[in-house]
């Protein structure tokens, strides 16, 4: 695969000059997306704070160029399947979660440039959904579960580099404000919990120009 990686990095250099970022251009990336959470919440049943595991899905990103510097992109996955406990109990459930986020891009350097950066700032949409208790959280006697929708802020730093006038090579660092409500019912009894997830996204993929 290494091998394979600088072959290709090699007949990038050889090639012409590419120009797959000037304005009306449009393009798609897929790869890798990897979300990474910083949960935190409010203490829950006096055992602390829910933990939320990583999770690895298809990231898609579809970018069309105002001009030569600005982007605007939009970003989509398949669903991304976290698992939720506590440290005292383990995995008490499972949530999914589709992210959809919108950018506006500025790309540095020139249309000529095979290598160019770019930081983005937009806002994020999370909608929750399959949520539901393991056998250990429905053993503790906890049901109806749900998770509130956010909307937040997002940011991103990334790089294209041209392998061709049509392919690229992309890699990106995503942050997202994500800020819910986890509901659910203890014993019976009615549990709201503030919940941050916040997470880190890491990208990796491959693009073509339309």
């Amino acid at each position: 695969m290494k091998k394979l990686t600088v072959a290709v990095l090699m007949l990038g250099c050889l090639s012409g000059e590419a120009l797959a970022h000037e304005a009306g251009e449009f393009f798609m990336r897929a790869g890798t997306a990897t979300v990474r959470p910083t949960e935190g919440s409010d203490n829950v049943l006096g055992m602390g704070g829910f933990s939320v595991s990583n999770n690895t899905q298809l990231g898609l990103t579809f970018d069309y160029m105002v001009t030569d510097n600005i982007g605007i992109e939009l970003l989509a996955a398949t669903p991304f399947r976290h698992k939720v406990g506590l440290g005292a109990t383990g995995d008490l459930a499972t949530v999914k979660q589709l992210p959809p986020t919108l950018m506006a891009q500025w790309y540095f350097g020139d249309a000529k440039s095979k290598a160019r950066p770019y930081i983005g700032a937009g806002i994020n949409y999370t909608t929750f959904f399959d949520t539901d208790f393991n056998q250990t959280g429905k053993d503790a006697g906890l049901t109806d579960l749900s998770v509130k929708d956010s909307w937040g802020a997002a940011g991103q730093v990334g790089l294209d580099y041209m392998v061709n006038d049509d392919w690229l090579l992309n890699m990106s660092v995503w942050y997202m404000d994500i800020d819910t409500e986890v509901k659910f019912k203890a014993g019976g009894e009615q549990q709201n919990i503030n919940t941050r997830i916040d997470p880190w996204v890491f990208m990796f993929s491959a693009g073509y120009r339309f």
